[in-house]
């Protein structure tokens, strides 16, 4: 049983890093611009002076990672959360560590506590999840601003904000119907009688 239990939990760790890779690869993809898709130019585009590819990708990884913790935080251990998004922070030429730190805080805060999301609903975790990125890009923005690196205009990255909190809830329904991860009910065990 214990073997079954360490084979679930490094499948769902392989799977992870798996999914992560595939995100990372799209996101280095030489696809023109930092935008959701090839854009429609048409004279409502040219009106408002930007294109469909214009608008900022949702980070799926941030999602997914969020989505894992608050749902089986036991399968998704803090060092490969941490070790994913320092090698991601250096791929993708960000400051090595930064958001790799705010990641692994906002993660680590959401399992400290699992236990009362288990009885809230889904639309009061989609609150506190958002409320936690909308943080974690705040925080994002002032440290780089106070070293002085250079950002994205504040516009561009609060679009890019909304672009992730609203594919939050599509992360979370692949994760759960796909993948079969769902949150345990309160008080549910694993076959060896251990609280999930």
């Amino acid at each position: 049983m214990v073997e079954r239990r360490q084979t679930k939990r490094l499948m769902y760790v392989a799977l992870f890093l798996g999914l992560a890779a595939l995100v990372t690869f799209l996101r280095l993809l030489p696809v023109g611009g930092y935008g959701v898709g090839p854009g429609v130019e048409d004279a409502d585009d040219l009106a408002i002076g930007f294109s469909l590819r214009d608008l900022p990708a949702p980070d799926v990884l941030l999602c997914l990672t969020l989505a894992w913790v608050v749902r089986r935080p036991d399968l998704l251990p803090a060092p490969v959360i941490a070790g994913y998004f320092l090698l991601e922070d250096i791929l993708l030429l960000r400051p090595p560590g930064l958001w790799a730190a705010l990641v692994l805080l906002g993660s680590e805060w959401l399992r400290g506590r699992v236990d009362r999301f288990r009885a809230n609903t889904f639309w009061m975790e989609y609150l506190i999840v958002a409320m936690l990125m909308f943080a974690m890009f705040l925080v994002n923005r002032a440290v780089l601003a106070i070293v002085m690196t250079p950002q994205v205009p504040l516009d561009l990255s609060f679009l890019h904000f909304l672009a992730t909190v609203a594919a939050y809830p599509l992360v979370v329904a692949v994760s759960h119907y796909v993948f079969g991860l769902r949150k345990p009910a309160t008080g549910e065990v694993d076959a060896l009688g251990q609280r999930l």
